[in-house]
């Protein structure tokens, strides 16, 4: 079985009982290639989202229902991970007295950690049930071909290695996991000298070898290892083998799942007092065993893809101090301020924001502004196209 990285089981299949006969049956409705900022592109026909041709009326009324909720500032779910620091606490104000703070999942309405709203008049409310009380139009008319919220951001800090694991896609996930596969893209925040990830494969390897380098643990030794350092950008395709070395913090925005096949984990010990499970049947099933290719973006794009685009914000508050957008009706929109701090405005409400912010805007809800000093990524997802 796969691990829901708290160590859950897998969710009922019933509830996305709808998702798994679409997947099933083959109707396939998106046919992309999916690349982004240093990542790797390959042909996919795995989008199998339920599909509308009409927008709401509520969508139609737009901005003119919701005149309370413009920004909505987000409390993480954190996760406890055995390798994990304390560097979101300490540096990101993350709200948390554990003595392990490995992820801070900022944007998230999975069931494994929903968000929280953090004020007004809906504070202590998940992100999830605002959304079931006010509506899918918040979401935007880009997601109506997704059957729940797209996208889960995270805020990681690897302290010690993460364990060699792979992300099974769309189709597989959904046939054997009951949720979404995992495409991701990783934002370096800070790394420490000599740090790398594992992304993919130095060559071919058959499936025979595959299998055979996990059950021997020689595995790393045809992993290709990628240094990094602070502002480097890796989207990683489903089925690409892949890690966190230790040393690095990181933001990472992902396909809303959490199904991880672990292939190698250094022999450690998990909170049950066992060696932690490793995935070999499945990682077989679903792992490309390629090297991956990789392609740069310029500035802002950081990824754009089938299911999420992220762009690099930047005002170093001096020369750039303000910058405003449009929240239309395509697209919600995440704000994730990785350094600074200043004021959020949009439409009728404002807020102070400073480093580790998340804030949530909802589709269609009016120009906004960020002044001050910033560095950030704005997520939201675009109409269905090729990515770029």
């Amino acid at each position: 079985m796969a691990i829901r990285r708290d160590g859950n089981d897998r969710p009922d299949i019933r509830r996305y009982a709808a998702i798994l006969l679409t997947a099933l049956i083959g109707e396939l409705r998106i046919h992309e290639s999916y690349s982004a900022a240093g990542g790797c592109g390959c042909k996919r026909s795995r989008n199998l989202w339920k599909t509308e041709d009409r927008i709401s009326e509520k969508m139609r009324k737009g901005r003119a229902e919701r005149k309370d909720m413009s920004i909505l500032k987000l409390e993480p779910a954190v996760k406890d991970y055995l390798w994990g620091g304390h560097r979101l606490v300490e540096e990101y104000h993350v709200n948390y007295s554990g003595p392990v703070c490995a992820e801070a999942w900022v944007l998230s309405c999975h069931p494994d950690g929903p968000s929280v709203i953090a004020s007004g008049e809906y504070k202590g409310k998940t992100l999830p049930e605002y959304i079931r009380e006010k509506g899918r139009e918040l979401l935007g008319s880009s997601c109506r071909r997704f059957e729940y919220f797209p996208i889960l951001t995270k805020l990681i800090d690897a302290k010690e290695n993460l364990s060699i694991q792979v992300h099974p896609d769309d189709a597989y996930a959904l046939k054997h996991e009951g949720q979404y596969g995992k495409t991701e893209m990783w934002y370096v925040l800070d790394a420490e000298p000599g740090a790398f990830l594992y992304y993919g494969f130095q060559r071919e390897l058959s499936l025979e070898e595959f299998e055979e380098r996990i059950r021997n643990n020689t595995l790393t030794e045809v992993l290709h290892k990628l240094y990094v350092k602070k502002g480097d950008s890796v989207f990683i395709e489903a089925g690409t083998v892949h890690a966190i070395g230790k040393g690095i913090l990181l933001a990472e925005i992902q396909q809303n799942s959490n199904v991880t096949y672990r292939v190698y984990d250094y022999g450690r010990i998990g909170k049950d007092g066992r060696q932690r499970e490793l995935h070999i049947r499945q990682a077989k099933d679903v792992t490309r065993r390629l090297p991956p290719s990789r392609r740069e973006t310029d500035y802002p794009h950081v990824a754009d893809c089938g299911y999420f685009t992220v762009d690099r914000l930047f005002l170093d508050g001096e020369h750039s101090a303000k910058i405003s957008g449009t929240v239309d009706s395509t697209s919600f929109l995440h704000i994730l301020i990785l350094d600074g701090e200043g004021r959020i405005s949009c439409g009728e409400d404002a807020m102070p924001y400073r480093k580790g912010d998340s804030f949530f805007l909802p589709a269609s809800s009016a120009s906004w502004t960020l002044e001050g000093s910033c560095d950030a990524l704005l997520s939201f997802v675009r109409p269905p196209r090729s990515c770029r």
